[in-house]
């Protein structure tokens, strides 16, 4: 596209045609001095420092601040001995396995044919939170597996209660995906057996003894150095449990 004229003896200079096809100069690269982008992925470079002050003071807050039991009790979860015989004794139990396919199959082919199933039905791992709190109703499921990791935690704060209600044994354990492996989900809230056999009976109730108490509630380096040099100069002595507790 060519430039529009101009008259002759006028001063003014062209306007510059729009798009105009002029080459763009780019400025000549050093040799010397390659760039080399970070790539801040898996394995690769590290990661600048980040200001992870927020974070700190979160934590903190989650210190100080005291937890009733009912929520608390949620950090107070099975220790990994104990998880680990549990979890053992609930891959027993697992539903889904090739017996359980062969028995449903038997027992649809005696419903087509009118007899009376007489296969007794096998003990396995329940899950879903509504099945659940029917069976601690019932008081037919023990013990209840309850996932301290459960989000939001309204779902299932109120199993407990409702468990020493009805007398049912509970525990709580960590993880919701490692107990939704057991039923062949991503995750679940919370698992239950009804019944166990005479053999595991006596492991389960070993594994069963859930503490409650109250959580958070702990000071920092200066409150604490301030109550003892209150208690210095009445005369007393106070050791670190009895900080935690005033």
């Amino acid at each position: 596209m060519t430039s529009p004229k101009t008259k002759a003896g006028s001063g003014k200079k062209p306007a510059a045609a729009p798009f105009s096809s002029a080459k763009s100069t780019k400025a000549k690269k050093n040799p010397l001095f390659e760039s080399a982008p970070k790539n801040f992925g898996i394995g690769q470079d590290i990661c600048p420092k980040a200001d992870l002050t927020r974070f700190r003071q979160k934590v903190i807050l989650h210190q100080r601040l005291k937890v009733p039991p009912a929520i608390a009790q949620f950090a107070h979860t099975l220790d990994k001995n104990a998880a680990t015989q549990l979890f053992k004794l609930l891959n027993k139990y697992r539903p889904g396995s090739k017996q359980e396919k062969a028995r449903l199959t038997e027992t649809a082919a005696a419903v087509v044919e009118n007899k009376k199933d007489e296969t007794k039905k096998p003990l396995f791992v329940k899950y879903g939170l509504n099945h659940i709190v029917a069976l601690i109703e019932a008081k037919k499921a023990s013990p209840v597996v309850i996932a301290h990791d459960v989000d939001p935690i309204e779902l299932v704060v109120f199993l407990s209660a409702l468990c020493r209600e009805m007398g049912v044994p509970y525990v709580i354990v960590k993880g919701k995906a490692r107990l939704g492996t057991v039923v062949h989900k991503k995750t679940a809230a919370v698992l239950a057996l009804q019944d166990v056999k005479s053999e595991d009976q006596r492991e389960l109730t070993t594994l069963i003894n859930q503490r409650r108490q109250w959580g958070g509630g702990l000071r920092g380096n200066k409150s604490t150095q301030m109550i003892r040099k209150r208690a210095k100069a009445a005369g007393q002595t106070i050791s670190a449990a009895s900080i935690g507790k005033l």
